[in-house]
């Protein structure tokens, strides 16, 4: 299949509390929205990625980071104000040879090649799928600061990225978006819900972090530690760390 990728990094980032956009923000060493690029980059189903920026960060961006975009095959394009219009302008990029399309939030960059592979092979079989977290915390409803239920997290999962669709799926989906109250479409698989169609998850966990505040940022770099591979067992030879490189 034929995949392309939307990787949403045009948000304001407002609750990030730094001059820097969390997207921009550097994560172990590169910034949030080059980690999520690198996962989709080496993929041989992936024939298309766009990356998609605020207008005023495009000079800058491009300047900085162009070079290592264009070398992964990625092509800069600018969002809008909200998630759903950033999305919805970046779907008129999209080649018409694509077959599958995935939409990843920029600062969730503490992905596996499994969950990836995953999620795109259960979104062939069934049209639509996304990665999800079972809630593992006790959720308190709460009115005038008093708590006035606990809830039952049976079955709750928290909705992550990427979420992936057929392509004429996801295009039908959002030519019908306007019939509904925007300001409540939170992420894309709403829409998909909102046409009777089912979305099935991959589980993953909370470690598919996705950066909202600063403080995520050290989270996201421990994750990225204990991800490093391993080095090889026994001899390798006196060059082996020179070949790195």
């Amino acid at each position: 299949m034929n995949i392309a990728v939307i990787i949403c990094a045009a948000g304001a980032g407002t609750r990030f509390g730094s001059k820097r956009k969390k997207q921009f923000t550097d994560v172990a060493g590169r910034p949030a929205f080059l980690r999520s690029v690198e996962f989709f980059a080496d993929n041989d189903d992936v024939k298309q990625i766009l990356l998609s920026i605020p207008a005023e960060d495009a000079e800058i961006i491009e300047i900085t980071h162009g070079a290592k975009l264009a070398f992964h095959g990625a092509k800069l394009c600018t969002g809008g104000s909200e998630r759903f219009e950033t999305v919805a302008k970046t779907l008129s990029l999209v080649k018409n040879d694509i077959d599958i399309i995935a939409i990843h939030d920029a600062v969730r960059c503490c992905l596996t090649e499994k969950w990836v592979r995953d999620v795109f092979a259960l979104a062939v079989k069934t049209g639509a799928a996304m990665l999800a977290a079972p809630v593992v915390a006790t959720l308190k409803k709460v009115a005038d600061s008093k708590i006035i239920e606990t809830i039952d997290r049976t079955n709750l999962y928290e909705a992550q990225t990427p979420q992936v669709f057929k392509a004429d799926l996801l295009r039908e989906a959002y030519g019908k978006i306007d019939t509904l109250d925007k300001s409540k479409i939170s992420d894309d698989s709403q829409l998909i819900e909102a046409m009777g169609k089912k979305v099935s998850i991959v589980e993953t966990d909370s470690s598919n972090i996705k950066i909202t505040t600063a403080c995520d940022v050290a989270i996201a770099e421990a994750i990225i530690k204990t991800r490093q591979k391993e080095k090889p067992k026994g001899y390798v030879g006196p060059y082996n760390d020179a070949a790195k490189w």
